[in-house]
């Protein structure tokens, strides 16, 4: 059955809401060579419905009922961004520090691909890199009113943007984007300052999704 919603509702990600900011005796390492951060968290259902057979196994096989989930941290400059740069560290992500951070992105395959895009552009080892990731994550709260979806719903992307605001003092709307591929919602892009404080970022903003609706699978 699928249902429709013209009110603000909340997505909570089942991998768990996180806190909305970072403790006081986390380390946010400091990188280098880029103007801001952005953390782009994939409605992980719709990436596997787009993606179909090609998905990823490891993210959408059976019993990965998985909501937000990180796609990456992805350092900007005011205009455009690096790519794949000269980085520190090998290209593969290790085994060991790939496990300590599946429960915020779901496969090797999806860790290595940002580390070489990104990760490498930001001056840090792999990882700072990853502990900035999660330092990320942490500092930005799922929406509660959105939880535990049972069916796909069609939303307007202005809906869930504003369910992100409202969730997260200080996020600006011109400094979250939400991502739509056809007629699916995808992601939600956040931009943050070197120490992870919500920031405005117009290049981001501008490629906010247009549609008046989008549909959000359920998970499983």
């Amino acid at each position: 059955m699928r249902r429709h919603f013209f009110a603000p509702l909340a997505l909570a990600a089942l991998l768990g809401a996180c806190a909305p900011s970072t403790s006081a005796d986390d380390a946010v390492p400091q990188g280098t060579g880029y103007d801001f951060l952005v953390l782009a968290l994939t409605w992980s259902p719709s990436y596997c419905e787009i993606e179909g057979k090609d998905a990823n196994r490891q993210q959408c096989g059976q019993g990965r009922d998985l909501g937000f989930v990180v796609h990456g941290l992805w350092p900007q400059f005011e205009k455009g961004w690096p790519e794949f740069c000269n980085g520190n560290g090998p290209n593969r992500v290790p085994n060991e520090l790939v496990r300590d951070y599946l429960d915020i992105m779901p496969s090797a395959g999806l860790m290595g691909h940002q580390w070489r895009k990104h990760g490498s552009c930001t001056g840090l080892d792999q990882s700072d890199y990853f502990k900035l990731v999660r330092a990320a994550r942490k500092r930005v709260a799922i929406p509660d009113d959105f939880a535990a979806l049972a069916d796909d719903i069609t939303i307007a992307p202005s809906k869930l943007e504003a369910a992100f605001m409202a969730a997260n003092p200080g996020m600006k709307a011109d400094g979250v984007a939400i991502s739509c591929s056809g007629r699916h919602l995808s992601e939600v892009r956040i931009c943050m300052n070197d120490d992870l404080e919500f920031r405005s970022c117009k290049q981001v903003d501008a490629r906010d999704c247009r549609l008046k609706s989008a549909t959000m699978p359920a998970p499983g």
